[in-house]
């Protein structure tokens, strides 16, 4: 039978052996031998070595396509020698001394040490190798992990910091650090009205004081094993917990939690958080996942999350036999229907492009793990400023283009991005929302849809998450549009509403609504929060 094809098309060259296209190098910019040194210079060992050769995980075309795309961001072919070796973390205030006299060493001082130690003794310090080594030393003051990982001057208020440098011995200035951490808003948008309480089979009352249960969907869990972090973000939104405060959720009880999500059929996510949900033993999340997968009256159970910033802070600990048992539990649950989410936290290029983190992504989408990332946008570390101060829109913005540009070359879902939470040093990471509306907007018109975040940008309330949606003309005036993505009553995220337009704000709840008095959900938001302050204190008496 004579083809119908175009004859053009059938004289196109056949693909064989011989010619096969995949055999091209010339596209190429990173060599076998240049990831043999990227390998030498993270210090691999032969586990680690072994693991990316037998499981492919640094293919060469890969690495060469993200150095050829983002060179400005990659770490893969940088020659310079890591200034930390051995030591895997640097803790506390003796670990930040090391730490600076390590820089020391190498003539690098970065001053403002008293008021950087207050800091630390008020929020903590925690930082591993991997995030040490990743920091542009050359120009710390302009890196993104160097403020992430290290207190900054001007964070906390001067009269404070001057209180703290100027007591007359550490025991001084550890009481002034005590005193501050009272006002640094650990629990904002009323938290505690969202630990849940069930009456067990013996008719008594538990409270679940590791969990909470704000949006019908998703239940978090602080569990005792999750407490700590790999490196310490300076913005962290959940100081109560790794400072070990002593109004902290830390869940040690794991039956109790399948026990109220038995009773609540609404649950499909259980979000396993922190501190760092990465830090959990695969032993204990077994504990978890299993009742899932075997209890039919878990069956409503669809989502493990898992939320963790271990991709940017310690990849290398994916990259060890030591995670086998923790990867070969993920199998199970792919293999029986849950979805393994693993909320990344990806702010900025340069986290990502390092021979450590793609292998560990790789690894983990290895064996079922769905990758997602969620991030703030934060002043100094992926919102920038130009020489004037002001917000500078095409250079934040460009950040997280490029960012979201990679994730989907990763295969990765851009989940969200949110605005700072009016909790610790607020002020610090802050920017106006009408300049951050401009980024976003930005950003979501110049990415594929497949590579935009999955909503518009929002900040967390105790009345939900409530998105900017962009701005509005009513009547020739300018305002918000906003809406809520989750909500203490779900019916609320059914509206769009307006808030008068404002230069300077930089808290969402502090807008004032474009034509009424007040929103549309305050008053039944207010009666919603007595009623759960007063069903809490009648079952704390109870």
């Amino acid at each position: 039978m004579k083809s119908s094809m175009p004859s053009e098309l059938l004289d196109i060259k056949s693909i064989d052996n011989d010619s096969d296209v995949t055999t091209s190098t010339e596209h190429l910019v990173v060599s076998d031998a240049m990831l043999e040194q990227a390998m030498q210079r993270y210090e691999y060992n032969q586990t680690t070595r072994r693991i990316i050769h037998q499981e492919k995980l640094l293919p060469i075309g890969l690495v060469s396509r993200l150095q050829a795309s983002y060179p400005e961001h990659s770490g893969f072919i940088e020659n310079k020698r890591f200034l930390f070796h051995g030591k895997d973390h640097y803790t506390g205030l003796s670990g930040f001394r090391e730490v600076c006299s390590i820089l020391a060493t190498n003539g690098i001082e970065i001053g403002h040490i008293p008021a950087r130690e207050f800091f630390v003794e008020v929020y903590r310090f925690l930082a591993t190798r991997h995030s040490l080594n990743s920091i542009n030393w050359d120009n710390y003051h302009q890196d993104s992990v160097f403020q992430l990982v290290f207190a900054q001057p001007g964070m906390i208020e001067p009269e404070a910091t001057r209180r703290y440098i100027e007591a007359s011995d550490p025991k001084a200035r550890t009481q002034i650090a005590i005193e501050y951490m009272e006002r640094t808003n650990p629990h904002d948008g009323n938290q505690q009205l969202n630990k849940p309480w069930f009456e067990n089979e013996a008719g008594d009352i538990e409270f679940l004081d590791g969990s909470q249960h704000k949006y019908p969907q998703c239940q978090l869990i602080f569990d005792k094993t999750t407490q700590n972090c790999f490196s310490f973000c300076t913005y962290c939104f959940r100081h109560a917990q790794v400072r070990g405060d002593e109004d902290m959720f830390i869940q040690k009880d794991i039956q109790q939690i399948h026990d109220y999500v038995r009773q609540h059929k609404e649950i499909t996510d259980l979000l396993i958080t922190g501190g760092d949900g990465g830090y959990m033993p695969a032993s204990r999340l077994k504990q978890y996942v299993m009742p899932l997968i075997q209890d039919p009256r878990l069956l409503h159970v669809k989502n493990v999350r898992l939320a963790t910033r271990s991709l940017t802070f310690q990849p290398e600990m994916i990259l060890s036999d030591k995670y086998s048992d923790m990867l070969e539990l993920f199998d199970i649950l792919r293999d029986n229907g849950i979805q393994l989410a693993w909320m990344a936290h990806f702010s900025t290029p340069r986290e990502l492009l390092n021979p450590s983190t793609i292998a560990a992504i790789r690894r983990l989408q290895n064996h079922g793990v769905n990758i997602r990332s969620q991030s703030p946008i934060m002043h100094h570390i992926s919102l920038f400023t130009d020489d004037k101060g002001d917000v500078d829109v095409a250079k934040s913005a460009q950040n997280w283009i490029d960012l979201a540009e990679i994730l989907g070359m990763m295969s990765i879902g851009f989940h969200s991005m949110y605005c700072a939470r009016p909790t610790g040093e607020h002020h610090y990471y802050t920017a106006p929302l009408a300049k951050i509306e401009q980024i976003f907007n930005s950003i979501y018109r110049s990415l594929a849809s497949i590579n935009r975040p999955s909503r518009h940008i929002s900040m967390t309330i105790s009345a939900g998450k409530l998105a900017i949606l962009g701005t509005s003309i009513i009547n020739g005036e300018k305002c918000f549009a906003l809406q809520f993505t989750e909500a203490r009553n779900m019916q609320w995220m059914n509206r769009v509403f307006h808030a008068k337009y404002n230069e300077t704000e930089n808290k969402i709840d502090c807008l004032v609504p474009f034509d009424t008095d007040e929103y549309f959900f305050e008053a039944e938001l207010k009666q919603i929060e007595t009623q759960l302050a007063q069903a809490l204190q009648t079952r704390l008496n109870h």
